[in-house]
């Protein structure tokens, strides 16, 4: 019995136990299947935050490889190889700034011009840089963009505008732009910042050595021949140092400086043109010897034998070229560049049935609007030229030349210089002020315009142009005095005017236009006092350009120099002056013929005082 008791015991603490076994496995059930749950959430994430660190860290270990690939393959000066790896690394990072690096490089050394948006977009990244700011306007000066130059350097900070940096590339825009006075004030200001950087001072000294400063082109020389002892700067300083020899005629240092030029290992075919240059005016004979020598070697390159006869043909020896044509194969002469020069041959010879025979067939590639060109030009040059259909057939032509540019600037412009040479007035005016538009060849264009319009004395429109050139250039104290005078003498925006007049004087005392220009704004305001202190100043030898002397007149009449007046009349007399200083010439023998006569007319004495008459005194 107490076994049964004890086995029913047992029996029913297990019944018990799986009872309550069963009791919990029925109440935990749902709290398991949220931990499972729950456990699988957790894992899921887990496992996603790896994947997505596993991801990023692939993703920074491939940006970072592919970044090492396109610098290395840059490095090895695969450019093309660089850029697509660049590319595919700025597809993952769109601001990749070692992406964006490598295809700046890469482009500037293959010579692409989307090298100035690789570079844009950096100095956007980075506007407060420096070096940023003038990588990007570095590159669209290259590659002819002056208005991205500009505003690059307009984003430059004001405490970064006085770095030596800074002011050399605002040399070369104001270079590009035509504005050599500011190139020099920035050059020298670069040198001033950085007084030992030998760039910086071969820059200069380049420039200078032109100057009609005695000074400035001596310091220049004494510059540029220390340099030229120096591997980098040699090459470029016996140029310069050669070309200003020949043009003060110091024969002994040019003769020296050719030797050496010739004997450097970086001579170029250019420099044999520039000795030949000296030669020339050494000595005729030696001139010639020299000059048989280069031919050989110039026949062996289509571009050293188009060099060589484009220079002959300026030079005055295009009947030399033309009897050099008939010895030379024609397989070298009838493709461009050759083919260009023989035309120029042709035509500086004045040989217009040459000429026309040698541009009636062919296919010049891209120069084929130089061959309708050249074409034209033998057909309103010769005698032939002068009936009604030979002008319809030149009109047809030239149209053919204008078209065939595809209006592409840099063919435009050479086109606008060979109608400027053969005086096609309306077909140079046209084209320059297309060209115009364009910012690097502005300065050419408006120079031309200016030339053209002055010689035709057209003033309204040279009003226009000198305001443009002006705007373009405003601190080149010339071109301000030039637009002060006109604007004075036609009553064009006259305030103005006096204002530009003393402002080109404020930053040109000693330039005799500047002077000038002031001192007969003075004269117009009833300042002549001021105006003839200002004339006083100038040497005399200055003022005997009759430009000059019709203002000086004015001015010294007005102050009672009548003797003065008189010499600097006779002056402008003996010059070809413009039409608006024709006038004011007129007005100045006016006002001297008036003073002559008032000096000239007998003063009568003065009558003798008469006596009262006495009066009898009352006696």
């Amino acid at each position: 019995m107490a076994e049964r008791i004890e086995d029913a015991g047992r029996r029913g603490t297990r019944q018990l136990f799986l009872g309550l076994d069963s009791f919990f496995q029925r109440q935990l059930w749902p709290a398991r299947v949220g931990l499972v749950v729950a456990a699988l959430a957790i894992a899921i994430s887990l496992t996603a935050l790896l994947f997505s660190y596993a991801s990023k860290l692939y993703g920074d270990w491939r940006e970072t490889r592919l970044g090492h690939q396109a610098a290395s393959m840059l490095q090895e000066e695969k450019f093309s190889e660089a850029a697509q790896t660049a590319r595919e690394l700025l597809g993952r990072h769109p601001d990749s700034l070692p992406a964006l690096y490598v295809l700046a490089e890469a482009a500037e050394k293959q010579n692409l011009e989307e090298a100035v948006s690789w570079r844009e977009q950096i100095a956007r990244l980075f506007p407060k840089d420096l070096d940023n700011q003038l990588n990007f306007a570095s590159a669209a000066l290259r590659f002819g963009k002056l208005d991205l130059a500009r505003k690059a350097l307009d984003q430059v900070s004001p405490n970064d505008r006085d770095r030596a940096a800074f002011h050399v590339v605002a040399g070369w825009l104001a270079r590009a732009e035509g504005n050599f006075v500011e190139q020099e004030e920035q050059f020298a200001a670069a040198v001033k910042k950085e007084p030992n950087n030998d760039i910086y001072q071969f820059n200069l000294a380049a420039l200078q050595i032109h100057s009609s400063d005695a000074e400035k082109s001596a310091r220049a020389r004494e510059t540029l021949q220390r340099l030229g002892k120096l591997a980098p700067y040699r090459a470029g300083a016996l140029r310069a140092l050669l070309s200003d020899a020949v043009r003060r005629n110091d024969l002994a240092a040019a003769d020296n400086f050719a030797q050496q030029l010739q004997m450097s290992q970086e001579v170029t075919f250019g420099d044999y043109l520039l000795c030949l240059n000296f030669y020339r005016k050494l000595d005729e004979k030696k001139f010639r010897l020299s000059l048989e020598r280069v031919k050989p070697f110039a026949a062996r390159n289509p571009s050293d034998l188009a060099s060589l006869m484009n220079w002959m043909n300026q030079n005055g020896l295009a009947g030399d070229v033309v009897k050099w044509i008939d010895k030379l194969p024609k397989q070298k002469l009838s493709s461009p560049p050759t083919s260009i020069a023989v035309a120029d041959a042709y035509a500086n010879a004045k040989n217009w049935s040459r000429l026309k025979r040698w541009t009636r067939s062919g296919m010049w590639d891209e120069s084929e609007y130089l061959r309708f060109a050249y074409q034209a030009i033998a057909i309103t040059q010769s005698r032939s030229g002068s009936g009604g259909a030979a002008h319809t057939e030149f009109e047809t032509l030239w149209n053919s030349a204008e078209q065939s540019t595809n209006e592409q600037p840099e063919l435009e412009l050479t086109l606008a210089r060979l109608a400027q040479k053969w005086g096609l007035e309306k077909q140079s005016e046209e084209l320059w002020l297309r060209i115009a538009k364009n910012p690097p060849m502005r300065r050419e264009a408006l120079d031309a315009l200016h030339r053209l319009y002055r010689a035709n004395n057209q003033t309204g429109k040279l009003y226009d142009i000198l305001q443009r050139l002006h705007e373009s250039s405003p601190n080149e104290a010339p071109i301000t005095a030039d637009l002060a005078r006109l604007g004075i003498n036609l009553e064009q925006n006259t305030e103005r005017s006096h204002l530009l007049a003393k402002e080109a004087h404020d930053r040109a005392p000693d330039e005799v236009n500047c002077a000038v220009t002031y001192a007969f704004s003075l004269y117009r305001l009833g300042r002549n006092a001021e105006g003839f202190a200002i004339v006083q100043n100038l040497a005399p030898d200055q003022l005997h350009d009759p430009h000059a002397a019709v203002y000086v007149a004015l001015v010294l009449v007005e102050a009672g120099q009548i003797e003065g007046a008189k010499e600097y009349i006779a002056v402008a007399d003996g010059g070809n002056i413009y039409p608006e200083e024709e006038k004011l010439l007129q007005e100045a023998r006016t006002k001297l013929a008036n003073a002559a006569a008032t000096l000239s007319t007998p003063t009568s004495p003065a009558p003798a005082e008469v006596s009262p008459t006495p009066t009898a005194s009352p006696r």
